[in-house]
């Protein structure tokens, strides 16, 4: 049998994108999977993800406020253990026009942006030194691990003796929070680039800066983003935790006066407010890797 051997002649060096790769079928291609059906003919089922529904993953939520609404009218629920949904309400719209939610609400956000922010920095930087070069992995990976290791919270009284008690141990440690998962999902992904994207790189001749901005950087933005999203999660668990401790305003400190006098509407009312703000950042985040990862077709998309 014949072979033809076609031989290719590098001009000049072209951009390179992960996505100009060949790919597999983009996931809105119906993909079937044949089963045997109870007459013994086989049956189709298509694994192709729908139209995109972007209200969908309210469903829950609201399907779980709802029961709690039907029980607390019910009166199954003790209001002195759980109040009504609507106590709830009531108690937040009192707290906000008398100024003291507002003041709180706007406290925890700008620790929560402070701490994320240098976090987030952080953990690309590092990620990028230790990814990219192989001195900065060795000194910048290991050490990571370490921390990671270590539990971030019970930093808190190491901490507050070398930071005191004001907001400066707060925001180091929620960006300790935010780091760590940032630099380990963008780590992972620098690691895991196609090797095929390398190779082609090399045969264009492209420089470094180009190979970082044209392969490296589209290739990491799928773990970047997973990063992300566990960071934003995970500043918000922390603010929780933080603001309990030597506090005098914030969402935390308005929860822990509460639980002194046995409020506890307001106690839920702190935690609802925290679910809304992760629930409302994590879409955000959502939204943003849809955008920027709009060539990336797969089926978890």
């Amino acid at each position: 049998m014949a072979e033809h051997v076609s031989t290719a002649v590098v001009t000049a060096p072209q951009p390179v994108h992960p996505a100009s790769m060949p790919a597999p079928a983009p996931a809105t291609t119906p993909v079937s999977v044949a089963r045997g059906g109870p007459t013994g003919r086989p049956r189709t089922r298509r694994l192709a993800p729908g139209p995109r529904r972007p209200y969908a993953r309210l469903l829950g939520p609201l399907l779980l406020l709802a029961v709690w609404a039907g029980a607390s009218g019910a009166g199954l629920l003790d209001p002195r253990v759980l109040p009504a949904p609507w106590t709830v309400l009531h108690t937040g719209a009192h707290l906000w026009t008398g100024g003291t939610l507002r003041t709180d609400l706007a406290t925890s956000l700008w620790r929560a942006a402070q701490g994320f922010a240098i976090g987030l920095a952080a953990g690309v930087v590092l990620a990028l030194a230790a990814g990219l070069s192989r001195t900065g992995e060795a000194l910048i990976d290991g050490t990571v691990q370490v921390n990671r290791a270590v539990p971030t919270l019970g930093l808190i009284p190491l901490f507050i003796l070398w930071l005191g008690i004001g907001e400066t141990f707060k925001v180091v440690i929620i960006a300790i929070v935010v780091y760590i998962p940032v630099y380990l999902n963008l780590h992972a992904a620098l690691a895991g680039i196609d090797a095929r994207y390398v190779e082609l790189a090399e045969v264009l001749r492209l420089s470094r800066w180009q190979f970082v901005r044209q392969v490296v950087i589209p290739g990491a933005l799928p773990g970047f983003f997973v990063g992300l999203r566990l960071a934003v999660t995970g500043s918000w668990l922390s603010l929780v935790v933080l603001e309990q401790i030597n506090a005098t305003n914030g969402l935390g400190y308005l929860m822990f006066q509460a639980q002194n006098y046995g409020q506890t509407d307001v106690i839920v009312l702190g935690l609802l407010i925290y679910g809304v703000f992760g629930f409302a950042s994590d879409s955000a985040v959502r939204l943003l890797e849809r955008r920027v990862l709009a060539w990336r077709r797969s089926l978890s998309s």
